[in-house]
Parts: C-alpha cells; sequence; structure tokens
C-alpha cells in the first residue's frame, strides 16, 4: 500500500475560467436542416430523427448553454471526492481509482471497468448497491482522465489488464472478480487470461465475438443472431468514432483539445441518451485532462496489437441489455470456454449501470455467488 497515495479532484479555476470563455465563444457548425434529410437516409441501423448525418447543433447548442450556464462543476467535484480517491504508478503511468471497502469481513473484491467515452463516474451508481457483497474498486483506464495521459505507446487491452491485477495485488486481493462494459468488457476477460489462478470470474455488459470468415461458421444461426450480425456490421460502418480513433488519434485530438464544443459533440454521439449533466461530468473530466488523444489512442492499440486467439477459460457471465451489441452464442462460446450465465433484458441499453443500475446489480450477484 505505501506506493498507493490519496488523491482530491481539484481543477484549478483558471481552467474552469478558461472553459467558460470557450463556451461563451462556442462558433457552432453550418448545419443542414433536419427536415431536408429527415426520414430520407437509412442507415440500417435505429437514430433518432435528426441525427441521420451525425450530432445534430439541436443536442449540442442547449448542452453547450447549460454547461455555461448551469451545470455547477464545484457542486460536482464535491460530489466525486465523496469517494475515496487513489493513485499509484504502474508500468510506468499514472493509475487512478476509487476504492471502497466492505463492512462485511466476507465480501469478495470486485473491480469495475468502464471504456470511452466514459469514465469511473458511470459505476458510482452501483457502489451503495454491491458494497454490502463486495470490496470495490474502480480504476479509470490507462489515459483517460485521471489516469492520462499516457506517456507512452503500446496501452493495449493486454497491458491494461496487467495494469489492473498489479493493482489488485497492491491492494492485497489476492482472489477476485471482475466487470466490464463497453472497453472494459474487452479489457476484463483478458485478466482472466493473463491471471486464471486470481479471477474468480469476469462478468460482462457485452461479448466481443465476431464472425472470422471460417468455413460453416454462420451455419445454424438464427434469423436473430443473424440480424445482431448485420447491425452490429451497420453499426461499425455508421461509427467514426470507432474508425477515426483506430486511423488517427492524435489528428482528430487537436480539434477535441481545444473546443469544448467539439469534445462534447464527440463523446456525445455515444453518451446521448444519458441524463444530460451526466454527459457533462464525462465530458468535463476529459477536458479538465486533456486526455481527449491518449484516451482515443485505445482503438489505435487495441486495432493493431497482438491478441491472444485461444479461449478464455475462467467463468465468464454475460449481461446483456436493450438493443446493445449481442454475439451468436456460437461465437461467444468459441472465444471463451466456460459462459456459466447468459441474461438477455429488454430494458436498458449500453449503458446499463446509468439506466437500470439495479437489474445489473442484482445481475453482478448472482453471478458471483454462483461461484462461490
Amino acid at each position: 500500500m505505501s506506493d498507493i497515495r490519496p488523491f482530491r479532484i481539484e481543477i484549478p479555476q483558471a481552467d474552469l475560467d478558461d472553459l467558460n470563455y470557450r463556451l461563451t465563444h462556442t462558433r457552432f457548425a453550418a448545419e443542414l436542416p433536419a427536415e431536408t434529410f429527415a426520414g430520407k437516409v437509412d442507415l440500417g441501423i435505429p437514430v433518432p430523427p435528426g441525427w441521420e448525418y451525425g450530432v445534430p447543433g439541436a443536442f449540442v447548442q442547449p448542452l453547450i448553454q447549460r454547461w455555461r450556464d448551469e451545470f455547477d462543476w464545484r457542486a460536482v467535484e464535491k460530489k466525486l471526492n465523496a469517494y475515496p480517491h487513489y493513485l499509484t504508478e504502474i508500468d510506468g503511468q499514472t493509475i487512478h481509482f476509487i476504492h471502497v471497502p466492505s463492512a462485511n469481513p466476507d465480501a469478495t473484491p470486485l473491480m469495475l471497468t468502464h471504456g470511452w467515452p466514459s469514465s469511473f463516474v458511470e459505476y458510482l451508481g452501483l457502489i451503495d448497491r454491491l458494497t454490502d457483497e463486495f470490496h470495490l474498486v474502480i480504476p479509470s483506464y490507462p489515459g483517460f482522465t485521471f489516469s492520462g495521459p499516457t506517456r507512452d505507446i503500446g496501452w493495449t487491452p493486454e497491458r491494461m489488464a496487467a495494469a489492473y491485477v498489479e493493482l489488485m495485488r497492491r491492494l492485497g486481493y489476492e482472489r477476485y472478480g471482475v466487470h466490464g462494459n463497453d472497453g472494459g468488457a474487452i479489457v476484463s476477460p483478458e485478466m482472466g487470461r493473463l491471471a486464471p489462478e486470481n479471477v474468480i470470474g469476469v462478468h460482462v455488459n457485452q461479448i466481443f465475438s465476431f464472425p472470422k470468415g471460417e468455413p460453416g461458421e454462420f451455419d445454424g444461426l438464427s434469423e436473430q443472431e443473424l440480424a445482431f450480425i448485420q447491425f452490429g456490421q451497420k453499426f461499425l460502418e455508421h461509427s467514426i468514432h470507432d474508425f477515426a480513433q483506430r486511423a488517427q488519434p492524435s489528428t482528430l485530438a487537436h480539434g477535441l483539445s481545444d473546443s469544448p464544443a467539439g469534445q462534447l459533440a464527440w463523446s456525445g454521439q455515444l453518451l446521448g441518451t444519458l441524463d444530460p449533466d451526466d454527459i457533462l461530468t464525462n465530458v468535463a473530466l476529459y477536458w479538465f485532462t486533456n486526455t481527449s488523444a491518449s484516451s482515443a489512442r485505445f482503438y489505435y492499440e487495441n486495432a493493431r496489437g497482438a491478441h491472444a486467439t485461444e479461449p478464455t477459460t475462467v467463468p465468464i457471465g454475460l449481461a446483456s441489455f436493450g438493443y446493445d451489441f449481442k454475439p451468436p452464442r456460437k461465437f461467444a462460446d468459441r472465444d471463451h470456454a466456460n459462459i456459466v450465465q447468459w441474461n438477455e433484458y429488454s430494458e436498458g441499453g449500453h449503458w446499463a449501470a446509468y439506466e437500470v443500475p439495479e437489474i445489473l446489480a442484482a445481475d453482478i450477484r448472482g453471478f458471483f455467488a454462483k461461484l462461490k
């Protein structure tokens, strides 16, 4: 524990003043009126009316006004600082995390991992729902918010997993579970692959198992499973964040690092269904820490890293929500040899910890109860 130090979020007033100036002097994009294209463009995936060409001014402009005139960062900061934050150095990188031990001496250690463009804030609503049974560790991804910017290249999911395994070792946890959403659902299984003697099980909201072009791999798939494959393909074709951040993260980051409106629009393409203040809290964390570039590099590194091809062996549990990405079970079993729980819910969506925290918490509890 000597390598771990307490941390408080204290954004300098000069940074708040600079942000307010930029928000006040935002130059908004010249757009086509929504009526010129609404309902006339078929993207193959559901998008809100007016979003066919991307994030519209009708979304960005009210949030900029709210950010400038109503959003109270100091109140948010006080709320965030109510939780115990820490920093440590692992593999040459500052790692930020929240650590909330349970009062229950028999509690199971559990790490909760987020992805992009989310942050540790995603899991604050789960803390009171889980700490009677779990010691909670909620890290910020290397390169994201207070774990960034990263200082070198090569932060692949495997390297992130190794850093998280080391963090749990430093905290004195020999056996523990992991939960992941979005990018966290990529890194968390890698923790199980890297340290199967330590990881009790891995609970995720997505299993990212894709077609590999192998003969007969579509044989036996249901119409629903084929539809989800098509949905995933259309989503990737439409997901500029995925393509751009895989291709040229630094090019993109010059605009995001200089324009809070740009940062808001870029993050808002995926966070748009959340409460406005939850969106602004996440966007503000990236803005104040200037981590648009290093967080985007996760996509670049993941696309170019050398990934293991053998199946994972630790127990895996899936809780899939709404119309989120769902792989065919056949593909998931190909990549994970020990799936012990597979639950699909009509409620919620990609951000279940925000949208349906009680359902997600119950699913996590149920999964780890099976492993005792």
